[in-house]
């Protein structure tokens, strides 16, 4: 992974993702104590940032690839972006998505024209089954974030935040599940800013990501499900992610499902944009821990936006 495949995959993605918005408003402000601007990546085609990796990986295959067709396992947010890709490049699609995935997620993908095979995420394993089905049909795997031209994708985030913050130095709040976004986001900043440092934001319970940080090796979770926050929910960072989280982000944040829900609450009445819990993750660091926060600017990316409604009524409930 470098800077390189980065801009390469930029290039890829010109005319085709949305350039999201950094929002900010000063009763936020308040809150965080500090200038706060929020990546708005759900707003992104899909509804999250997912899409520029999806976009970067299935643009990079060769026409015969193409032909046959991609396979991708995920809650959702990957799954729609493969799925959207995919369909524009005019390739089959197969998506191993979890039978408990919100049922946003699972209709939009079928939407979408992907094929979707649903599995037991506490008894089964997605990455055997999306590599058996690979194997058996000939499909291009698209994994997650352990891929690196899904990760160069994800990075094209950062080159946006670079350009449009109009600042050298802040503390730049990821949401984190195995680390592509945040990885990218980290690489593309240590080659043009420097001065800001990625903090990856994971929901309690569910921080490996921090965990591993602190100890140098990638630690696991006990569960793959059991929070709201099901877009960043995996078992461990990943082997190509973790080396990049280590030498480019500083310590990773931990935050609650209430503070995921405030967030989002927060985010419809103050910036009039619709946040799932774990794309809100970020804006909850960056609203309720800034103790732990170095810098005059903070800067949250809210990954995604597809949320089920009951659990987005309960978010508007915090607001009463």
């Amino acid at each position: 992974m470098n800077i390189d495949m980065i801009r390469a995959a930029a290039k890829r993605l010109e005319g085709h993702a949305r350039r999201t918005p950094l929002l900010s408003s000063p009763f936020l402000d308040e809150i965080a104590g500090r200038k706060l601007l929020v990546k708005a990546e759900c707003l992104q085609h899909t509804g999250s940032f997912k899409f520029r990796g999806g976009w970067s990986a299935v643009s990079n295959l060769s026409d015969n690839e193409l032909k046959t067709g991609v396979i991708a396992f995920s809650s959702g947010n990957h799954a729609q972006g493969v799925a959207l890709a995919a369909r524009e490049h005019g390739a089959p699609a197969v998506i191993v998505m979890p039978s408990n995935a919100p049922e946003v997620k699972i209709e939009n993908t079928r939407a979408l024209g992907a094929e979707v095979v649903l599995y037991d995420r506490e008894n089964e394993s997605r990455e055997e089954i999306g590599e058996a089905l690979s194997r058996k049909r000939g499909l291009t795997l698209i994994r997650p974030f352990d891929e690196p031209q899904v990760i160069a994708g994800q990075g094209t985030c950062g080159l946006e935040i670079v350009a449009d913050a109009g600042v050298t130095e802040a503390d730049v709040l990821v949401c984190c599940g195995g680390g592509g976004l945040t990885g990218g986001i980290a690489l593309a900043l240590a080659a043009e800013a420097p001065g800001m440092t990625v903090r990856p934001c994971e929901p309690e319970g569910f921080d490996d990501v921090t965990r591993s940080l602190l100890s140098g090796q990638r630690e696991k979770n006990d569960s793959e499900s059991g929070s709201i926050c099901d877009a960043i929910l995996t078992p461990s960072p990943g082997e190509i992610t973790f080396p990049i989280l280590k030498e480019h982000c500083g310590p990773g944040i931990v935050v609650t499902e209430d503070e995921c829900l405030r967030a989002m609450g927060l985010a419809f009445e103050r910036l009039r944009i619709v946040v799932e819990p774990g794309g809100a993750a970020a804006l909850a660091g960056a609203l309720f821990h800034g103790n732990e926060l170095g810098h005059d600017t903070v800067i949250a990316v809210a990954t995604g936006g597809n949320v089920d409604k009951e659990v987005f009524q309960r978010a508007l409930e915090t607001l009463a």
